[in-house]
């Protein structure tokens, strides 16, 4: 018999964020009034954290097919290549990195490695995509570094190498920062494992660290809701402990090796309640546990506190009938808890007992298989506005010295040293292109092969024109993994977005969704895995919409490797694409103007792919020396970016052959997409020219690298001379200094 139910205070289930239409909806489902733990259950996996519930039906849009077989499971997804199965995925931890940015981003590592490792596959580099407020104000300094020092304190000790990733800076992600983490493993195809609960009589184990009170109502609730005034929630944020999970790690790959588990599922967001019925629905079988046998740190927790907690390291593992031993053996050998909490069963229903009564029973399916709600969506009032820019109206600076060095300092451009100097990138030796490239690139150890891995999305850009934006990060992912000399193959994305109750942001979310599947169709990339962090505001407004992508690529022969550092005097200096008259949404604008608005950069996806396509035609028969994506600052920052390579051989250069008819600080800073800044001996030009002419790409030789100033003409003047090792200090220092000054 179920634990004594009764009519439930509206406030109560309010508070757990279910609407009035949602109690009525579950007591439909059982017939009754919810218990307290039923209610807790519910409330956590229908949030939208969990349940998905209205971001669903616009996921389905997205393309699933690709090049490579993708693999599709319950918690990452992945290709296939061979033997091997690569599996990636990327998640948010937003609200909890808020509230205690170390923990917040520490436990963000921890989780999405486990979603990694769970599927079978030893985690083999983690990347991030990251964003704060203005430096200039105290509160977004604390949140840089406690989340840096989060990711280095958790892979650092858990010796998954931190590669790459991206970080930007704007008033709008003050009050709500970004912080998306995002991880890559590697298995034999026949060894991946799946997140079911399957087979009557198969036992139910719990393993890994112990049970408390830390978390509850953490990331499912947290995430499903804003951040007010006054909020006081840091008691909902995880604790983690990466040591735990390097045992988690292990013994997982060693019982998964055996044969005995039939299916393994993190813990995460919504901890018990989630692993039980997702694996339940999924396994299409019922789950039958007893709370009294789940080890616990804390003394007297209610069922519902149990079910809630999101305390860290810990999973549930669905084990075949007489093997439970042999597998709780290899996790105890690890000191990890490993405890047999119940069994499979062949009737549908999740059941939760505690102290010898029943204080839980639901269908799985009416947990996991939240309901879909039919969003409105509204064009924001003044959307056009903001899209139209009068640049006549600008006065292009005198001073371009100047400009470019202020623009440069800016610490969305600046390098990024300060942050990723923190972190272990050379960890488990598989790095092969460090931190600060286009592109993260892994060897696969036994082959030739290679693994490219970036992040990127410019959420100025979504905010102006989401569907545009979208398909700009797409595009400039897949360009920074061909720079590196590799095909894109597959993306992972995290959609970060304000209140979606609100029918101007869910105008952005479903404009973006639209923008990354039609370009990822157009590209023939498939999405194989992703998340969906909603709610991201506070009282100063909604974060700028932020549809991160995380994208890999293969190489076929690391010897091919390209970065983007000049390597040799007097190689030629040559650009990829087109320069335009496009100042809208740039970062000059932004920084030297003071203005945001104006028409995103065009994306022609034709003329992107053609690009592309010669530019890694170039990199794989050896023809270029180095390669380059141009974005944020346009083409001067590209070119410095150039000149400074790794920092460890600063190199000039002379741009002398810029003959577009266009304003000038368009021609140096606008942001004109579809660009590649590459070099090469002067001899190899023909062959990429020709090359460039086959696929339809506009080449031209627009100077060339050496000496110790970066000069750039137009015509016979001069319009840009600085000396190179002056503006790299300038670059490289500049978070380091506004961190020290607080400006």
């Amino acid at each position: 018999m179920i634990e004594n139910t009764g009519a439930i205070d509206k406030d109560i289930y309010r508070a757990l964020g279910l609407r009035d239409e949602d109690y009525r909806r579950i007591i439909r489902i059982l017939g009754r009034e919810p218990s307290p733990t039923e209610l807790a259950m519910f409330s956590v996996e229908w949030s939208e954290h969990c349940g998905y519930s209205r971001s669903r039906s616009l996921l389905k849009k997205l393309p699933r097919k690709g090049r490579y077989r993708v693999l599709i499971g319950e918690d990452s997804g992945g290709i296939v290549m061979g033997d091997s199965a690569i599996v990636f995925k990327m998640e948010s931890h937003n609200h909890p990195s808020q509230l205690e940015p170390k923990q917040g981003a520490a436990t963000g590592v921890g989780g999405i490695i486990r979603d990694i490792f769970t599927a079978g596959a030893r985690p083999i580099a983690s990347l991030n995509s990251l964003r704060f407020g203005p430096l200039s104000e105290p509160y977004n300094r604390y949140l840089l570094k406690g989340v840096v020092d989060g990711i280095q304190f958790y892979g650092n000790c858990l010796g998954v190498p931190t590669v790459g990733g991206e970080v930007y800076f704007d008033e709008s992600y003050s009050g709500n920062c970004l912080v998306n983490a995002m991880s890559i493993g590697i298995a034999r195809k026949d060894k991946l494992a799946r997140a079911r609960a399957q087979g009557a009589g198969n036992s139910i184990i719990y393993v890994g660290s112990s049970t408390g009170r830390d978390g509850i109502g953490g990331c499912s609730v947290l995430a499903s809701q804003e951040f007010g005034e006054g909020d006081e929630k840091r008691p909902s944020v995880q604790i983690g402990d990466p040591f735990t999970e390097k045992c988690l790690i292990e013994a997982t790959l060693e019982a998964l090796s055996r044969g005995g588990i039939v299916g393994i599922k993190d813990m995460g967001a919504a901890g018990l309640t989630c692993s039980i019925s997702e694996m339940a629905f999924d396994g299409k079988a019922g789950i039958d546990a007893d709370l009294d046998k789940v080890p616990r740190r804390e003394e007297g927790m209610e069922p519902w506190e149990v079910m809630m907690s999101e305390s860290q390291e810990r999973m549930l593992v669905c084990v075949k009938k007489g093997r439970e031993d042999e597998v709780m053996r290899i996790f105890h050998k690890w000191d990890l808890n490993a405890v047999r909490i119940g069994e499979v069963t062949g009737e549908k229903v999740v059941r939760i007992r505690n102290k010898g009564r029943i204080v839980a029973e639901i269908p799985p399916d009416a947990l996991a298989d939240a309901p879909i709600f039919k969003m409105s969506s509204k064009r924001p009032a003044g959307s056009g506005r903001i899209k139209r820019l009068n640049a006549r109206k600008l006065p292009v600076p005198e001073d371009l010295n100047k400009v470019f060095t202020k623009l440069i300092s800016s610490p969305t451009i600046a390098s990024k040293e300060w942050i990723y100097r923190q972190y272990d990138h050379m960890v488990q030796a598989k790095t092969i292109s460090l931190p600060g490239s286009d592109a993260a690139v892994l060897r696969l150890e036994g082959t030739k092969k290679g693994i490219a891995a970036a992040t990127d999305c410019n959420g100025l850009y979504c905010y102006l024109d989401p569907y545009r934006g979208a398909q700009i990060a797409v595009s400039e992912a897949a360009r920074n993994i061909a720079c590196s000399g590799a095909e894109p193959a597959a993306v992972t994305d995290c959609l970060n977005f304000g209140n979606p109750d609100k029918e101007e942001t869910y105008w952005y979310f479903e404009n973006a969704v639209k923008g990354i599947a039609d370009s990822c169709r157009f590209f023939g990339i498939p999405v194989v895995s992703g998340n969906v962090s909603f709610y991201n505001e506070s009282p100063k407004g909604p974060v700028y919409p932020t549809p991160a992508i995380g994208m890999i690529g293969i190489i076929d022969d690391t010897a091919r490797l390209c970065t983007r550092g000049f390597k040799n005097e007097d190689d030629i200096i040559i650009l990829f694409g087109e320069t335009k008259e496009e100042l809208g949404a740039s970062e000059y604008l932004k920084e030297i103007h003071g203005v945001v608005r104006g028409p995103v950069p065009e994306i022609n996806l034709e003329r992107e792919k053609r690009i592309r396509t010669a530019v890694l035609e170039c990199i794989k028969k050896g023809y270029l020396n180095s390669a380059h994506d141009c974005s944020e600052g346009g083409l001067a920052v590209a070119v410095a970016e150039s000149c400074f390579g790794d920092g460890r051989r600063i190199l000039g250069a002379v741009i002398d052959n810029l003959k577009e008819k266009i304003r000038l600080d368009a021609l140096l800073f606008g942001e004109s997409q579809s660009r590649v800044i590459a070099s090469a001996n002067k001899i190899m030009f023909n062959q990429v020219r020709k090359i460039a002419e086959k696929e339809g790409a506009p080449v031209t030789v627009i100077g060339r690298a050496g000496g110790r100033r970066l000069s750039i003409f137009r015509g016979q003047r001069k319009v840009v001379d600085v000396p190179v090792k002056s503006l790299y200090k300038t670059w490289s220092l500049s978070i380091e200094k506004r961190l020290e000054r607080g400006s």
